[in-house]
């Protein structure tokens, strides 16, 4: 195997090396995917063998990742969109907020669909608020109108890693009592008066999609504050399942089984 990876390596050193950029003639790549030898080989190293589902790997990922955020835990997904719909759902499970259907959600009315889409999903109601033209991102007064009709949850996302005003908003979440929940598909390494963006709700989502900062080829990531919030979310991305093991290589193990039970339908029943 070593041979082959040694191989690898050596390839995409030298194509990469091959790469010419030639300023005011070739075009600047802002965005998109860009790997070098290092990526290929792990990536091949996983073809070779033969666990191409989360495992080992993604299970340090996901132990890792959330203290970007100033988080302590976090679950994989496969996209951003996914993770949003995550947060969302969670916010309905009896473990964590119980909402019922109808709950009020602010969300500005100008915005990527899939910040808003979850809210329909799970059978809430969205309450749009405007946004300020200079920035795209919440008009605050407005938020704190809606905040005062009954509307327990807010969610958005930072415009192009961005954000509000968090010291304002923050009061409004405060003392309206609200959930806040962050999409930070665009914000990811973006801070507000040195505190990472995901830092300040109760879930954060990430997109690793290819024009975002980095990419799994796709992905995404919903970073929380508690186990429980974490163990509801995992038990809906894995439709019902519930394992306790999930950071100590569950479904790694020789008989493929911890003998505990595996089986919880934590987010559904619970």
């Amino acid at each position: 195997m070593q041979e082959i990876l040694n191989m690898v390596e050596k390839f995409i050193f030298d194509k990469n090396s091959s790469k010419k950029w030639r300023a005011g003639v070739d075009w600047v790549q802002y965005a998109g995917p860009y790997f070098g030898p290092e990526e290929y080989v792990e990536s091949v190293k996983s073809l070779l063998n033969g666990w191409l589902v989360l495992g080992e790997c993604g299970i340090r990922f996901e132990q890792k990742f959330p203290k970007l955020m100033n988080k302590k835990y976090g679950i994989l997904t496969n996209s951003g969109s996914s993770s949003n719909l995550i947060m969302v759902s969670c916010l309905t499970s009896k473990r964590l907020y119980n909402l019922p259907k109808g709950t009020k959600v602010i969300t500005p009315i100008a915005g990527f669909p899939t910040t808003i889409n979850p809210i329909f999903q799970v059978g809430f109601e969205p309450v749009f608020v405007d946004v300020e033209l200079d920035t795209l991102n919440l008009n605050l007064d407005q938020v704190e109108e809606k905040a005062k009709e009954g509307c327990r949850v807010i969610t958005f996302a930072h415009v192009l890693g961005n954000p509000p005003n968090m010291d304002k908003l923050m009061e409004i979440v405060r003392k309206y009592d609200l959930i806040l929940l962050e999409d930070c598909c665009d914000a990811l390494g973006s801070t507000y008066d040195g505190k990472p963006l995901g830092s300040f709700g109760e879930f954060a989502s990430c997109s690793f999609y290819p024009a975002h900062h980095m990419t799994m080829g796709e992905g995404g990531f919903v970073s929380c504050n508690t186990q429980e919030q974490e163990i509801v979310a995992r038990s809906f991305r894995e439709w019902g399942r519930g394992c306790y093991c999930v950071g100590k290589q569950a479904n790694l193990l020789k008989n493929g089984s911890c003998k505990k039970t595996v089986l919880q339908l934590v987010a559904f029943t619970s």
